[in-house]
């Protein structure tokens, strides 16, 4: 999951903001893939945290979730041959890998607005903002899943709103949220360059009894 910026790269945060930012966007997309798929009893997927820690002053910290989609090949999942269950299947799992990536940068603003103190609701955040907090290709993957599935545009919109609220939901939830905080301060402490599937998940059972 690519995180990057639609803005003016003389307006992002400082080296040290920007790390701990992108270590609540990347905890996010982690926590949502894990929790809310198993929430939904959906299969498991495989994923890791990759980290690349600078080693000089002038060097950014980095992080993403690679892999983590229930979805890989589009044209698998839009296969006139499935049947209606398995077109449930398929709906049912490309809503799921919307709303995850919509979590990660979700986490990221809710993290910016707690360290702004400045007030964070679904009023004042919604899909084009989150391009402010690293989410611009994760909109525009979303963007592009829907597409696939949902040819009119006003049923598109609709779903699109839907699944939004439904990760807002998701990082609201004060269980959720320690989850992210805990693998978010894990990412930056750690020495590793990438934590397993098995290593995170181990990190939300410890610190967030799930």
């Amino acid at each position: 999951m690519q995180r990057n910026y639609h803005t003016d790269t003389s307006q992002l945060p400082n080296h040290y903001e920007l790390a701990k930012q992108t270590a609540f966007h990347e905890a996010g997309h982690a926590a949502a893939i894990h929790l809310r798929n198993k929430q939904k009893r959906l299969a498991p997927v495989n994923f890791e945290i990759q980290i690349n820690k600078p080693s000089q002053p002038n060097q950014q910290f980095s992080a993403k979730v690679v892999d983590g989609l229930l979805i890989h090949n589009l044209s698998s999942a839009l296969d006139t041959r499935l049947s209606e269950r398995e077109r449930r299947d398929q709906q049912r799992a490309f809503e799921a890998d919307v709303v995850n990536l919509l979590v990660g940068p979700l986490a990221e603003a809710r993290y910016v607005s707690i360290r702004d103190d400045e007030i964070f609701n679904q009023r004042l955040v919604n899909t084009k903002a989150l391009q402010n907090y690293g989410g611009l290709s994760d909109v525009e993957h979303a963007t592009h899943y829907l597409s696939a599935f949902i040819s009119d545009h006003k049923q598109r919109e609709k779903k699109m709103l839907e699944l939004f609220n439904e990760a807002y939901r998701f990082i609201d939830n004060s269980s959720h949220w320690q989850c992210i905080l805990n693998l978010a301060q894990y990412i930056l402490q750690c020495k590793q360059d990438r934590l397993s599937c098995e290593e995170v998940i181990g990190i939300f059972d410890r610190c967030c009894n799930t």
